[in-house]
């Protein structure tokens, strides 16, 4: 009992760092996912016909690092203008700030008839949202709906860009976008995200990997997107559930996957049980959910944080996360966030349903090649630990990994600095280990 004691003391007086759980990862689609009774005026639409466009960059926007990285994100990824974001950038200090601060800037937007910058602002302003907050659902469908009308002229005609699809799973219907190649294939990629994303994010992703020469299936799984905001459905760390059926209705073989933040996890979890499955590329170190979320922590803080939870010490890791929530908001929303999203009733609960997302027991399973991409400044994710997942992958086909630094201005977490760097990065690996370099 003294130990016990002794541990959770320790424990509380080294918690000085925010611990956040927040990623901070069958026919033609007419709307089954998106509320097409809202109207959403829009003026103009994307030319198609514009070359593509990945932004690079990383800026110094807030000081809180998941609100600065989510800044990040929202200009690299979705769509916002820089200078939008600078103007706001520093009274971010709360989610409520978050909230009102973007969609003020979306409103902005609307009103200047820069409908890609709004589109970026409204989905982005519900990320911080509390789950249960009804303006979290207006705002991702405003968002969404925006999107596939701005952006119709990708998905419409007789022989669109981009097919769109919803593959049944279970009660739900999972989201797919696919693209082919004009040329010939170089092979065909399954592309997901991870904890918190939205497939919509990925849209010019997608299309470069098209341009590239690869035939493309992009979806959203449980607990991402349209699939829990509007679904209901939530996470599960089975993923090769979704992946089967997603494989099965296209009929899919000699694929490459890529798992992107969480999907780190996710992809190799997937190649563990599904052949068909043949590279495999984790768009993060990510060797285990509980080791990320307290990896950029001392070691003394790590070791106490495993002993309580060896111990079941549940109301020593409640009593200590509620504090640290009471006292910094963003952990208030992150930990409020994963339990909702993981589906658990308190922090330990929590805690114990990431123990779930571990590669260590299906690891000796992965055989394919491997391609594990880092980031050297990940305010998320401590890259050192490769190391842990090198040795996990003991029956690999190859393993390669590649760390981003910040001299290529692709050091955040998922190198959302410089994403066609690693895109193509991703594009050359494949191709290398197909033999045709």
């Amino acid at each position: 009992m003294k130990q016990i004691l002794l541990v959770s003391l320790l424990f509380t007086l080294l918690i000085t760092e925010a611990i956040s759980f927040s990623s901070n990862d069958e026919g033609n689609n007419s709307g089954l996912l998106i509320n097409e009774d809202e109207e959403v005026e829009v003026v103009e639409k994307y030319d198609i016909s514009q070359p593509l466009q990945l932004k690079r960059g990383v800026y110094k926007l807030n000081d809180e690092n998941n609100f600065d990285y989510q800044l990040n994100r929202l200009i690299n990824w979705d769509g916002g203008d820089i200078e939008d974001v600078k103007k706001i950038a520093d009274r971010i200090k709360t989610s409520d700030d978050w909230k009102r601060e973007l969609v003020a800037l979306g409103d902005k937007a609307m009103s200047e008839r820069r409908i890609g910058n709004a589109i970026a602002y409204y989905r982005m302003s519900e990320f911080f949202m509390y789950d249960g907050d009804p303006d979290k659902k207006k705002y991702y469908m405003k968002a969404t709906n925006l999107f596939y009308k701005y952006y119709s002229g990708f998905f419409e005609g007789e022989n669109p860009r981009i097919e769109r699809y919803e593959v049944p799973f279970e009660n739900v219907k999972l989201p797919v976008m696919h693209v082919k190649p004009t040329n010939e294939s170089k092979g065909v990629i399954l592309v997901h995200g991870g904890n918190d994303s939205y497939f919509e994010e990925f849209l010019f992703s997608l299309l470069y990997l098209q341009e590239k020469g690869f035939e493309v299936y992009l979806f959203e799984g449980p607990g991402q997107g349209g699939v829990i905001r509007l679904q209901g459905m939530h996470f599960t760390h089975e993923w090769e559930k979704p992946v089967k059926a997603i494989l099965d209705f296209f009929k899919l073989d000699n694929i490459t996957i890529i798992g992107i933040s969480l999907g780190g996890y996710l992809a190799p979890r997937a190649a563990a049980f599904d052949k068909r499955i043949t590279k495999v590329v984790a768009w993060s170190v990510f060797p285990g959910f509980q080791d990320i979320v307290i990896g950029q922590q001392n070691p003394l803080l790590q070791m106490a944080f495993h002993l309580l939870m060896k111990i079941h010490a549940k109301p020593i890791i409640n009593f200590i996360f509620n504090m640290k929530a009471k006292k910094e908001p963003i952990i208030d929303w992150g930990l409020k966030h994963g339990m909702y999203a993981y589906e658990a009733d308190d922090a330990y609960g929590y805690a114990k349903k990431l123990e779930l997302y571990e590669l260590e027991p299906i690891a000796d399973k992965i055989t394919q090649d491997v391609l594990i991409v880092g980031a050297s400044e990940d305010h998320f994710i401590n890259y050192h630990l490769i190391g842990k997942e090198i040795d996990m992958l003991t029956n690999v086909k190859s393993l390669t990994f590649r760390l981003f630094t910040e001299k290529e201005e692709a050091q955040n977490h998922c190198n959302v600095g410089n994403g066609k760097l690693t895109l193509d990065t991703i594009c050359n690996w494949i191709s290398f280990t197909n033999g045709q370099q």
